[in-house]
C-alpha cells in the first residue's frame, strides 16, 4: 500500500512538473521575451496577462497549487534520492544529481522572484512592468542571481522532460532515450536563449 502511494505521488509530481508548471514556464519566458522589442511591447504583454478573465482562479489552479506540490515533493525526493554519480560516473547519473541540485536552486529563485514581483504588486501596489525589472536587474548581484536562476530553472524543466518521458512509458528503449536526450538538449538551448536574451533586454 505504501509503495502504491509512493508510485502515485511520484507520477503526480512528474505530471505537474510538465503540465501545467512547465507549460506556464514556457509562457512566462515568451511574455518576458517581449522585452527584447522594447518597454511598450513588454508592458502590453504583461498587462494582457494581468487582465485575463478569472485570473486569480487560473493562478491558483494552474500555477500555485501544482507548483507548491511539485516543489514540496521535489525537496523530499532531492533529500531522499540515492545519488550514484560518484560510483558509476555516467552522464545520465550526473544529470540525475544536477536535476536535484537545480531543483533546490529553482525553488529558491522562484520563491524570491514571486516575492520581488507578484507579491510586491499584490501587497504593496507596485506595478509589474519594464521599469520594475530594469530596476531589479540594474543591481549586479540580482543580474547574476537571475541569470543563474533562469538557466537552472530551464535546465530543471528540460532535463525533467527526459525523466517524464521515461516515467510515463513514452521512451522505453535505449534508442528512444538517446533521441529524447538530444530533443531535451535542444529544448534547453532554445529556452535558455529566450530567457537570457530577455534578462539582458532589461539591462
Amino acid at each position: 500500500m505504501e509503495g502504491n502511494r509512493e508510485f502515485l505521488y511520484r507520477r503526480l509530481h512528474s505530471l505537474l512538473g510538465v503540465i501545467p508548471v512547465g507549460v506556464f514556464l514556457i509562457q512566462h519566458l515568451v511574455v518576458n521575451n517581449f522585452a527584447t522589442r522594447g518597454p511598450e511591447a513588454f508592458n502590453n504583454a504583461a498587462h494582457f496577462m494581468e487582465n485575463l478573465p478569472f485570473r486569480y482562479v487560473l493562478e491558483a489552479c494552474i500555477i500555485f497549487i501544482p507548483l507548491i506540490y511539485h516543489a514540496v515533493y521535489g525537496v523530499y525526493i532531492a533529500f531522499t534520492a540515492k545519488n550514484n554519480a560518484n560510483q558509476f560516473g555516467f552522464a545520465r547519473n550526473w544529470l540525475f544529481v544536477f536535476q536535484r541540485i537545480s531543483g533546490i536552486i529553482t525553488l529558491i529563485f522562484v520563491s524570491w522572484h514571486v516575492w520581488q514581483t507578484y507579491l510586491a504588486a499584490q501587497l504593496f501596489g507596485e506595478e509589474v512592468n519594464f521599469n520594475m525589472m530594469e530596476n531589479i536587474l540594474s543591481d549586479p548581484f540580482f543580474l547574476g542571481f537571475y541569470l543563474v536562476g533562469v538557466v537552472s530553472t530551464i535546465f530543471h524543466f528540460s532535463n525533467g522532460l527526459w525523466s517524464f518521458a521515461v516515467t510515463w512509458g513514452i521512451t522505453v528503449t535505449p534508442r528512444s532515450q538517446r533521441i529524447s536526450t538530444y530533443v531535451t538538449l535542444a529544448v534547453f538551448i532554445a529556452l535558455t536563449y529566450v530567457g537570457v536574451s530577455s534578462i539582458f533586454a532589461f539591462v
